[in-house]
């Protein structure tokens, strides 16, 4: 049989030859010898040991079964096991097994029959050979390499040698190679039957299943690795770690009797003196006159079972009313990576102790990568420090971009993508900043209207404000930042600031400070604080605790210890101005607004007060339009306003996106009022007041003006 490996000084402890069951074998003769090679690979096999030979018979692997080969050096015979994982890429169709050296050789003997004591394993942990080992003994074992390849010659068994270039594993820290070693471990069985109750294995399958994961797709992937994985080996052999506190008897291997009893002694012990009372610790101390019949071991926990066991201390710990019934997190969230380390070894210790998963929910987020979609690096100067990020731009921007970046691929960061979170983060802020501005005098306790006296497009904005927070909630929930982010932003810059915020600074300006117009707008501005603040606060930290800090009436210290804003009211389902009407008025604004801005362009107006529009609309926008009757221009925030069946609309009228709307703009001639800066015709007709129009002559010294709508 020959045989092909990179690896020589794996020979010397050889017990098996692996061939594929379904490959076809050929015996070759070649004048003084016969050789078993893969049929496929016969002739490149021949041409590389510079050999004639000729093909005598073929069989399957399948029938090459526990035949028995002898080693070329020592007395004893390695049979033929079938193995899937033999390919014909490369060498000879037949694997050489070590099953002290190989996972996948390994694992072939076990299902042989061989037991972890029939195993050869005469490497030792320092990578030498145990001095017993015939004509290799003591050497190290890269450096025995060629010593094993002479001997082969003397033997008569080397076919060929050549030095190649491959990959082979290597330590990430010293680049040097590395090997794999059977040794004594201790695991947890995943199969293993307990007295009562299913396997580990069924327990967290169907723990997964219990289980709520964001994304979806990490539960496949959670459940596939649980289904798939071998048994849990929790031992490692370091100088450092939790210790395995065992004592085993030298002669049959058993644990201690008393060994649960001495676990909680050396527990004990560590809390008092450090996690290397159990490396100091002479076994008399604890066993006595026993101790010469125990060995105790050195072994400590893989680090795994220690982070896996966080929810016994952290949860146990922190509330101790659920300490019996094996309390939940809500929540565990980590990288992808953590479904092989974290989230796994905490759902396997949880099914241990608790029969179920320690999380009610998984939340896996993706990795952060520079904005050309390459991992940070030191090499490639990518690196983005978070510290750096917040000492520049404070780290409310940083939150912010984490909050907007959907995590359940590759977060994106670079310096320009932080700086259009600080613009975005700029345009909450001043939301923000004009909503507080806005609120001064008033006071929550005495100013605040019902409902049902104010006007309607401040109901209208109430109302807008409780449909988001029902959005928000389901998206907090749910953990979409990203949607909380824009929807939040949205509502800023399109609805506030671009519509509702722009059309009550006439009234909140030009009526009377204590007049029912103003109070209406500033119940509904004191009613959106309250609940933006609340909204950006588990995103924007510090600018909603700055923010809580300066709102008007009597507050708890902190935002932080507040939960959604419960004074919102809905408009009544059988209001004449409904939600659909003010997305009609919208969509009217918007483009009324658009034509003012290609005539501001054409330096035909200077700002939108100088403005007359005559909107033209067919018979059921007009009237939408007229139900605002002469408010109509503070909507649109223009001097005057009108509206006109759309058959007669002229014909240099303006085609809208609206449909079955056209409008036409003209300059005012009309003086400006120097206090409202609307264009009137009644401007200086009361002598005491020449500058400004009849509306602010009535406002500051009159009755006020009465608004209902706008």
């Amino acid at each position: 049989m020959v045989i092909w490996t990179t690896t020589p000084w794996t020979i010397p402890a050889n017990q098996a030859l692996n061939v594929h069951p379904e490959f076809e074998y050929a015996l070759v003769d070649v004048g003084d010898k016969l050789l078993v090679l893969a049929a496929e690979l016969v002739e490149s096999c021949l041409a590389r040991y510079k050999l004639e030979g000729t093909v005598i018979a073929t069989t399957t692997g399948q029938a090459l079964e526990l035949i028995n080969f002898r080693h070329p050096f020592y007395d004893r015979l390695s049979p033929v096991y079938l193995a899937d994982y033999v390919e014909l890429g490369a060498g000879t169709g037949i694997v050489h097994s070590s099953p002290a050296y190989g996972v996948d050789d390994f694992n072939i003997c076990k299902q042989y029959g061989l037991s972890n004591d029939d195993i050869i394993s005469p490497v030792q942990s320092n990578g030498v050979y145990v001095e017993s080992l015939e004509f290799f003994g003591g050497q190290f074992i890269f450096k025995a390499n060629q010593n094993i390849i002479d001997k082969l010659v003397e033997v008569g068994s080397l076919m060929d040698t050549e030095t190649i270039s491959h990959s082979y594993m290597h330590c990430w820290r010293h680049k040097s190679p590395l090997i794999y070693r059977a040794t004594a471990q201790w695991f947890v069985g995943m199969d293993k039957q307990p007295e009562s109750g299913e396997t580990l294995r069924k327990r967290a399958v169907k723990a997964i299943e219990d289980t709520e994961f964001v994304p979806a797709w990490g539960q496949a992937r959670l459940h596939s690795m649980i289904a798939n994985r071998p048994d849990w080996c929790i031992s490692r052999q370091r100088n450092w770690g939790v210790p395995i506190p065992f004592f085993l008897h030298k002669e049959s291997g058993d644990l201690h009797p008393r060994t649960v009893e001495l676990m909680e002694e050396v527990a004990q012990r560590v809390e008092k003196e450090g996690i290397e009372a159990w490396f100091k610790l002479d076994a008399s101390e604890l066993l006595g006159d026993e101790a010469a019949k125990y060995d105790k071991i050195s072994d400590t926990l893989d680090v795994w079972f220690d982070s896996g066991t966080t929810h016994w201390h952290v949860l146990r710990g922190s509330h101790p009313m659920g300490h019996e019934s094996g309390p939940r997190a809500d929540l565990y969230l980590e990288g992808s990576d953590q479904h092989r380390g974290w989230f796994h070894s905490s759902l396997l210790t949880g099914c241990m102790l608790d029969d179920h998963a320690p999380y009610r929910e998984l939340l896996t987020h993706g990795f952060v990568v520079d904005e050309n979609g390459r991992k940070m690096s030191k090499s490639l100067n990518n690196v983005v420090a978070p510290q750096k990020v917040n000492d520049s731009l404070g780290a409310d921007i940083m939150r912010l971009w984490v909050s907007a970046t959907d995590y359940s691929g590759e977060m994106a960061v670079s310096d320009q993508i932080l700086q259009r979170s600080a613009d975005a983060y700029r345009r909450i802020r001043n939301t923000a900043r004009f909503l507080l501005s806005n609120l001064s005098g008033f006071n929550p306790a005495t100013d605040i209207l019902p409902a049902e006296e104010m006007l309607a497009l401040d109901r209208w904005a109430v109302d807008r404000t409780l449909l988001l927070q029902r959005e928000l909630q389901e998206h907090y929930g749910e953990y979409r930042f990203w949607n909380v982010y824009s929807k939040i932003h949205n509502f800023c810059v399109q609805e506030l600031g671009g519509f509702y915020l722009d059309i009550i600074k006439d009234r909140q300006y030009t009526t009377a400070a204590d007049s029912t117009a103003r109070r209406s707008c500033q119940t509904a501005l004191f009613h959106i604080s309250e609940a933006l603040v609340r909204w950006i606060a588990p995103i924007l930290a510090f600018t909603a605790d700055e923010l809580w800090q300066f709102l008007p009436g009597e507050r708890n210290e902190s935002v932080m210890l507040n939960t959604w804003y419960e004074g919102l009211t809905e408009m009544p389902a059988d209001f004449e101005m409904d939600r659909a009407y003010w997305e009609r008025i919208m969509a009217v604004k918007t483009s009324v607004n658009k034509e003012m801005e290609n005539l501001r362009a054409a330096k035909a107006i200077g700002g939108n007060l100088q403005a007359e529009v005559t909107l033209y609309a067919e018979d059921s926008l007009v009237a939408d339009l007229s139900k605002l009757s002469n408010e109509l221009r503070f909507v649109l925030i223009t001097s005057t306003a009108s509206v006109a069946p759309l058959v007669s609309a002229p014909a240099d009228a303006v085609v809208t996106e609206v449909a079955g709307l056209k409008l036409k703009v003209l300059k005012s001639s009309h003086a400006k009022c120097a206090r409202c800066w609307h264009h009137r015709e009644d401007v200086g007709v009361n002598p005491e007041h020449p500058e400004i129009c009849g509306r602010c002559v009535d406002n500051i010294s009159g009755a006020g003006e009465v608004r209902h709508y706008a």
